[in-house]
């Protein structure tokens, strides 16, 4: 069955549609497969949707899927017949991305379960174009390139990303050579014995509202209590407007250089949040330079909402356009002032997918979106120097590839049972990128209810269970002065598992019920969820230890509807 699938999809055609003057020219290496695509003509052709393969592989409608998006809030699940979004914010409806009229499109990777396993279509590289998967409800599977509209020269070629085609009955180690093509394609900025960011963000509970003095509570709380949250990250608010990154709010009138200062001299590092291609309209690097933001066909700069999701707030966005040569060196210069003048070397990039905008115009004609994000995100990692680190949040997903040291891979976290699971679901799915793409962000540690978000403490444990499964980055998000002993304990704990590097854990299904984290100083984590409301009674091996409380437990839980448990194995 899996060699059938893989000698039907080599044998499926391409375009057949395709102007008789473009000849595609396919090239594998094993399994991976690069399409060579040649205008013969003596006239540009202008190419939106470059197929590479279009037909059916005889895969059952009834299939379980996997789908990543264009963007970090993305992903797909459920059958081909059925496709289901994972999060708020599907590619086609709330970013209109693409326009899916009787299919449904995937980004750059897709898993299929078949009989014997699993079918990985994967593309191993995003330098130029965007790889997308249109999944027909009758079985039909078209692969193709977004090549955005651009024009293909006489006697010149494109060569499209390349699309890696596996099959085997391990997910997850088809995932790890899928990871292991991606860095050679791309090489990653991350080092096995780099030791993961740990920190304190001011976002989850202050929100846009935090203030210079809510920043050294939570840095003298943090000295006293939580010394092993090496960073303190101001995540918005501090800047006058949205774009205007180097130009302090009434909230941080002495500036923010030197809070930062004192950060450092605390034994901290500061950290902090920039949306680096994104201006409202009152700011002043849109006012002063209009001419170097993505145009809309009227040729003036493109508000976001024309086209897209507008973003969340200090609304029209408009976007820098990273082809264009003096937004590369604001960028840089910008980033560059904030290392060597500022001394920050941390930043949480967010709102990064706007620098990868569709339905606008770029300076220079002839570059793809995707072009235009890498060239700014090269700008800023020139800018940020050696030794920084970049997080990507809100990106796009393949176009960051070697381009960030840390990767947001959930939504944002909110204090509910509902946003717990659905943040947990997108981590565990993406869990396979931890260490070796990037550092994996599965978002912040939050413990506390606020009085607009409040949750029970079996989702509570959920969260903790999730964050143990997911891996990755821990980051504190509630105010530090609140949080009880026990809370406190949890968030140790799980800094300790920074500290050795703990695994994401592996799961034998894509239910995610029952994962396992191997340590790396010996021992095992056996990580428990139920994703139903109803309580659920399950077995354990014997001689597990609650991971929290390190109390027994026997070789039967219970566990209640929406909760989450860690059990400890020597």
């Amino acid at each position: 069955m899996s060699s059938s699938l893989l000698a039907r999809l080599r044998a499926l055609p391409a375009d057949l549609a395709q102007p008789d003057n473009l000849l595609q020219t396919r090239q594998w290496d094993g399994p991976l497969c690069r399409v060579r695509l040649d205008n013969l003509g003596p006239d540009p052709v202008a190419v939106d949707d470059w197929v590479l393969f279009d037909g059916s592989l005889g895969i059952s409608l009834d299939a379980a899927i996997y789908g990543e998006g264009f963007q970090m809030l993305a992903q797909t699940m459920g059958l081909w017949q059925a496709p289901e979004p994972v999060g708020r914010c599907p590619d086609a409806d709330v970013y209109r991305i693409t326009q899916d009229d009787g299919f449904h499109t995937i980004h750059n990777l897709l898993l299929v379960a078949h009989p014997e396993g699993w079918l990985l279509l994967a593309f191993a590289s995003c330098g130029q174009f965007g790889g997308e998967f249109r999944l027909y409800p009758d079985g039909r599977l078209q692969i193709l390139m977004r090549a955005e509209g651009r024009a293909l020269q006489p006697g010149q070629h494109w060569q499209s990303e390349g699309l890696l085609c596996l099959t085997g009955p391990d997910r997850e180690a088809l995932l790890a050579a899928l990871a292991g093509r991606i860095s050679a394609e791309h090489g990653t900025l991350i080092s096995p014995t780099q030791a993961r960011p740990t920190g304190w963000c001011s976002w989850y509970h202050y929100y846009s509202e935090v203030s210079a003095e809510d920043i050294r509570e939570n840095l003298t709380e943090r000295g006293a209590r939580f010394p092993a949250l090496t960073y303190v990250q101001i995540d918005d608010g501090y800047q006058a407007r949205m774009g205007d990154w180097l130009t302090p709010s009434a909230k941080f009138e002495q500036g923010v250089a030197s809070l930062a200062a004192e950060i450092r001299t605390s034994g901290c590092e500061p950290a902090l949040w920039v949306a680096p291609f994104i201006a409202e309209p009152g700011s002043r690097v849109f006012q002063d330079h209009p001419d170097w933001f993505v145009q809309g066909e009227d040729g003036l700069p493109l508000p976001a909402e024309r086209v897209t999701y507008g973003g969340w707030r200090c609304t029209p966005w408009y976007v820098l356009d990273g082809t264009h040569p003096e937004v590369q060196a604001h960028l840089e210069r910008s980033f560059r002032t904030l290392r060597e003048q500022w001394g920050i070397h941390y930043f949480k990039l967010d709102a990064n997918f706007w620098g990868a905008i569709h339905g606008g115009r770029f300076f220079d004609p002839a570059a793809t979106r995707i072009q235009a994000y890498r060239r700014g995100m090269g700008a800023i990692l020139a800018g940020a120097g050696e030794g920084a680190f970049l997080l990507g949040c809100n990106a796009p997903l393949w176009p960051s590839l070697g381009l960030v040291h840390g990767m947001r891979a959930s939504d944002d976290v909110e204090r509910s049972g509902p946003r717990f699971r659905q943040i947990a679901r997108e981590s565990f799915c993406r869990a396979w990128q931890n260490d070796r793409l990037w550092a994996l962000d599965p978002d912040c540690v939050c413990l506390r209810d606020l009085s607009s978000q409040r949750a029970e403490p079996h989702d509570y444990e959920f969260h903790l269970a999730a964050l143990v499964a997911s891996g990755g980055m821990v980051l504190a998000g509630d105010r530090l002065q609140d949080l009880d002993e026990e809370q406190a304990a949890a968030l140790h704990k799980l800094l300790a598992l920074s500290a050795v590097r703990a695994p994401s854990a592996r799961f034998d299904t894509m239910a995610f019920e029952r994962g396992w984290v191997v340590l790396p100083s010996g021992g095992r984590l056996l990580c428990l969820f139920n994703w139903c409301d109803k309580p659920e009674t399950v077995t354990v091996p014997a001689g597990g230890i609650d991971f929290w409380h390190e109390t027994g437990v026997g070789e039967w839980l219970t566990l209640q509807g929406g909760q989450g448990r860690v059990i400890s194995y020597s």
